[in-house]
């Protein structure tokens, strides 16, 4: 009893931080879990033909396409490959606009990869 309350101060922070960790890995979670819900909505309703409610969740995963993770931007990638021929440009298709928009993103985002990739292997020499 006496070792809790000598240490009460350190055994507070201790439990304070577990529980800051696992809201942060939580959110982290539901935030991911978000994004995906957002772009099977945004492809149901272009798909059923509700063009300007798809419009409006196009522009929000626009919106937050910079601050996506790479594996997260590969899943839309492959979601929205499956949809359209990247070949035949189609304008007019939200979905294809945004399978090209995640695409140049994830070009973008690879070039600085590689730059880094090729930074590494020069230092080894």
């Amino acid at each position: 009893m006496q070792v809790l309350r000598r240490n009460r101060f350190s055994l507070v922070f201790l439990a304070l931080l577990i529980f800051c960790s696992a809201m942060v890995v939580r959110q982290f979670m539901n935030n991911q879990s978000k994004h995906a819900e957002l772009r099977e909505a945004f492809i149901l309703l272009h798909s059923k033909g509700y063009k300007p409610e798809a419009e409006r969740l196009y522009q929000r995963l626009l919106r937050d396409l910079e601050d996506l993770p790479d594996k997260t931007l590969m899943d839309d990638y492959q979601r929205t490959l499956m949809l359209v021929d990247p070949m035949t440009q189609q304008p007019d298709n939200f979905i294809w606009r945004y399978h090209w928009t995640v695409s140049k993103e994830l070009e973008k985002r690879s070039e600085s990869t590689l730059l880094r990739a090729r930074k590494l292997a020069e230092e080894e020499k």
